[in-house]
């Protein structure tokens, strides 16, 4: 099985030495307890948990999978009491409003968590993962009755939580949603309908499951705007908040997939079940799009998550298995043959997957401050500046290092050669469990779409100038040192070609608009392989300073990785520059008859 063991002092570099997050408590006062000692602590514990308990149950929990039975899930062996440890150490209350009894901790904090859960157990990490989005609409948009009764059982875990948006007819369009409210006398409602691939709709771990669904009152108008969002328990709480009668909805069945498959993944039936309105009136999705927001962000961790697992695997059989001898030389004349590892393509792939890895984290958890920074920075024009960067990059990080984590996974298959595709070895299931990250929460092609066609005109261009004047700075400031000229240069030049990509595909897509669509997927990954070369220019800018006191060939591996990634990674940008802008003619020009 793949190796896994939490990367602390990667993680630490990005939010010590990188992001400075120690300065958080002094920038915000919210996080007055957020010290170095705590998060240190945290992340400890965390990579613990995730290395002795979460890692040993991923490839049971795949062989095994969820089991059905009349309504009933239950989880593979030992899924429960590893969730039940899980919320006796609190894990579920780190980033929540100390109001509900959450610890209000920096969400950043909660991405290297999240970060090192999806490494060692995707899976598992699906019914937490579903139960914090869910928290985050019920706080942001619920009645303060509403907040009262499901957050604290939401905050410290004993109560789970989904969202029901897919129907068997409708998944991106969710305009096209069927499922209808009808309204009771008490001022409640029935809901009536379908919902499909719900994860963590049915289980074994909590008393109570809250749904948060979307459906059409009566006089609701057409298409997307006739949407309300609505609260439905599986139990209903009784007067005292405590689970009572059982509400009519149910999982019908759970779906046989390819990957995450101790994740209950189920068809759940409304018939009639009671339900309470969230929010105003056919104002559903601007409530849900605060749950699926901060879901995708999360799904961008579960690809940088599953990345990581991938490197580490691969490289600890690149360095064992023997097979050759170096193309220079025997470098094990001891040996019968040398480690893979000795060899240009099997480096080619570690380092691939390493660079891209590392930029991914240091992009991830950047946003991650800048999500803290727009919801508890003191000054509102601070949080609006940082609220615009994450509404920007949230497409990105969302479908890039989903794609990578993907992309990761395949190639510790082929490092790990035939025995990589046996499952007894473990790596095969990185790339089974990678694999939907690309289509949920929005695929990634809807993510291309959503940043041409909404980020990128929004305040007309006000989101994408919160990245490009800092990157331009950025660049005006380095480059005349000649330590960074290696790094730099190759940045501007990206830089420069997702400068004008932009300006083409606003000028192109406001005549066409099948020309900012047929851009949009190659322009995002321009975007993402430009946002991933500023971040390691600042990693390898720490990195040189620290030269003379490294210990341990830290900051020197950190050099090298950029150098890699400059040379080999980033140039990707010119291809991806060239085809966009070739236009959509090739795309479109095909009748729909003669596929």
């Amino acid at each position: 099985m793949p190796a896994y063991k939490a990367p602390l002092r990667e993680i630490r570099f990005v939010l010590n030495e990188l992001l400075e997050a120690e300065k958080l408590p002094e920038l915000v006062p919210d996080f007055a307890d957020a010290t170095g000692d705590t998060v240190e602590a945290i992340l400890e514990e965390a990579g613990k948990f995730c290395e002795e308990v979460l890692q040993p149950l991923n490839h049971p929990g795949d062989e095994e999978g969820c089991h059905f039975d009349n309504g009933t899930v239950t989880t593979p062996k030992g899924f429960r009491e590893a969730y039940a440890t899980f919320i006796e150490g609190g894990w579920t209350s780190l980033p929540c409003d100390p109001a509900y009894g959450g610890q209000g901790l920096p969400k950043l904090i909660n991405f290297a968590v999240e970060e090192m859960i999806c490494s060692a157990n995707l899976s598992f990490g699906m019914y937490p993962g579903l139960s914090n989005g869910n928290y985050n609409a019920i706080h942001a948009h619920g009645s303060d009755e509403q907040k009262a009764l499901y957050l604290p059982k939401l905050v410290d875990g004993s109560w789970t939580g989904t969202m029901c948006l897919t129907e068997p007819h409708c998944g991106t369009d969710l305009g096209l949603c069927k499922t209808r409210a009808e309204a009771n006398p008490d001022g409640s409602y029935r809901l009536y309908g379908t919902k499909i691939f719900i994860s963590a709709g049915e289980h074994d771990f909590t008393e109570n499951i809250i749904h948060l669904v979307l459906a059409r009152l009566p006089d609701a108008p057409a298409g997307i705007r006739g949407i309300s969002l609505f609260v439905c328990p599986k139990f209903i709480p009784d007067a005292d908040g405590k689970p009572g009668t059982r509400n009519p909805v149910v999982c019908g069945s759970i779906e046989k997939k390819m990957g995450i498959k101790a994740s209950s993944t189920c068809v759940m039936n409304f018939d009639g079940a009671q339900a309470w309105l969230v929010g105003k009136p056919h104002k559903g999705m601007s409530a849900m799009f605060t749950m699926m927001n901060t879901a995708r962000l999360a799904v961008g961790m579960q690809g940088l998550g599953i990345a990581e697992a991938a490197y580490q695997g691969a490289v600890t059989y690149a360095r064992d298995r023997l097979q050759m001898r170096a193309l220079t030389g025997a470098k094990f004349p001891e040996k019968p043959a040398d480690p893979i590892i000795v060899h240009p393509d099997v480096r080619r792939m570690l380092l691939t997957m390493r660079s891209i890895t590392e930029g991914c984290r240091a992009l991830a958890y950047w946003i991650g401050y800048h999500l803290d920074l727009s919801q508890h920075h003191p000054d509102i024009e601070k949080r609006q500046e940082s609220d615009d960067l994450v509404a920007l990059m949230t497409p990105i990080v969302k479908a890039f290092l989903t794609d990578h984590g993907f992309h990761a996974a395949n190639l510790g298959v082929q490092v790990y050669g035939g025995h990589g595709y046996i499952r007894e070895w473990g790596m095969e299931q990185l790339v089974r469990d990678a694999r939907i990250t690309q289509i949920y929460e929005g695929t990634n092609g809807i993510q291309a779409l959503d940043l041409v066609g909404r980020k990128l005109p929004t305040g007309t261009g006000r989101l994408a100038r919160r990245f490009f004047h800092p990157v331009a700075d950025y660049i005006e400031q380095t480059s005349e040192k000649p330590e960074m000229a290696e790094y730099v240069l190759p940045l501007a030049k990206a830089f420069a070609k997702l400068q004008q990509a932009t300006a083409w595909i606003a000028q192109a897509g406001l005549a066409n608009p099948n020309e900012a669509g047929a851009a949009a997927t190659d322009y995002q990954r321009l975007f993402a392989l430009t946002a991933l070369g500023f971040m390691w220019c600042r990693m390898v800018e720490i990195a040189l300073a620290r030269k003379d006191d490294d210990r341990d060939g830290f900051y020197a591996a950190k050099v090298q990785s950029a150098r890699f990634y400059m040379a080999r990674i980033l140039p990707e940008t010119n291809s991806l520059f060239t085809i966009l802008m070739a236009g959509s003619d090739s795309l479109m020009a095909m009748p729909a008859e003669s596929f």
